[in-house]
């Protein structure tokens, strides 16, 4: 009688029909899908913000009517870059070729008259776009430079003593705030009447720029240097008194350290407060610069004047994007927080 049952779960065995096997699933790996949404993120939705920018830009242009003419759309501002792109190239030629006229003439009257006086003279042709662009980039590193020097100092000395901190803090917030429109006269005064020289190294305009660009750019740069100063640890600063460390030595080796990443950051908010005040008071004092190539073009009215400002704002804003993913870079370098 037991083995009834077993009979019969075999014979119903038998009559069920095969199933077939189930085809495999293909799945990703589990890091791939985190993976291509940061890649989304990162590049994917940029690039679509950017096109879509292009695209609501291309239309309401061709919707808007000002007195040279509609506003120029992308491609009419890419044409415009490339003509001054083509510009430049033609002024290099020409200064190339002024060079080479003015050596031959040399070697003639150096074989004519081997004590000749050989006097070589510049090339003075128009400043281009480009030699603009490369003006406003020495003028702004200057005046970062010289803000960075005098700014780091302080802010050191005003986060390790609260005296001299309750001390400069009331100039510090008066100064900081002040426009460059109004530092500019001042600034264009003081190094006319200062900077009288026959010889010069610098350029007066140069020079007004880059302090203009210092007295503006200081201040983010002391007020975060002084904040990290201020906010080490303690025991730090313990450490140092204990080892009877010299006041330069604890700087250099516990405060700096311990203070970069503000500092950092205090100095990658200067750059771009600079870069700002630097195209406003080339625009202002007509000072050699991208200030003074906008100024111009809108002086001059003509029909491709337009998009050629629309250039020099898009470079603006391409220089100082850069500007400050170089001051990330450096800032990722030197110091150890992942977190800015």
């Amino acid at each position: 009688m037991s083995a009834k049952p077993a009979v019969v779960l075999k014979k119903i065995e038998d009559a069920a029909p095969a199933v077939p096997p189930s085809p495999a699933v293909v799945t990703a790996p589990a890091g791939t899908r985190p993976q291509l949404r940061r890649l989304w993120q990162l590049l994917g939705v940029p690039l679509l913000s950017i096109a879509i920018f292009l695209f609501a830009w291309s239309r309401v242009s061709a919707t808007i009517e000002t007195s040279l003419g509609h506003i120029p759309g992308p491609l009419a501002v890419w044409q415009q870059a490339v003509a001054l792109w083509a510009d430049h190239r033609a002024e290099r030629e020409k200064a190339a070729a002024f060079y080479e006229r003015q050596a031959q003439r040399n070697e003639v009257k150096r074989a004519a008259d081997p004590s000749a006086d050989i006097v070589t003279r510049k090339y003075t042709g128009k400043p281009t776009y480009i030699d603009q662009i490369v003006t406003s980039l020495k003028t702004v590193f200057a005046g970062f430079m010289l803000a960075t020097l005098i700014a780091v100092p302080v802010g050191i000395v005003c986060g390790l003593s609260k005296t001299l901190n309750a001390a400069l803090n009331p100039l510090i917030q008066i100064f900081k705030p002040v426009s460059p429109l109004a530092w500019l006269p001042i600034v264009t005064i003081v190094v006319s009447a200062v900077y009288v020289t026959s010889d010069p190294m610098f350029e007066k305009s140069f020079l007004i720029s880059a302090i203009t660009v210092t007295l503006c750019s200081l201040w983010p740069t002391l007020i975060n240097t002084a904040l990290g100063v201020a906010s080490i640890d303690k025991d730090l600063v313990n450490v140092g008194k204990v080892l009877q460390l010299s006041t330069l030595t604890t700087i250099r080796k516990l405060v700096l350290p311990s203070a970069l990443p503000l500092i950092f950051t205090g100095m990658r908010l200067s750059l771009g407060v600079g870069w700002m005040v630097l195209i406003a008071a080339e625009m202002l004092a007509q000072n050699p610069g991208l200030g003074k190539f906008v100024w111009d073009e809108f002086q001059n009215g003509s029909s491709f004047s337009l998009a050629r400002i629309m250039v020099a704002v898009l470079t603006i804003g391409i220089i100082g994007f850069m500007l400050d993913r170089v001051m990330y870079a450096l800032q990722s370098a030197f110091t150890f927080q992942s977190n800015r």
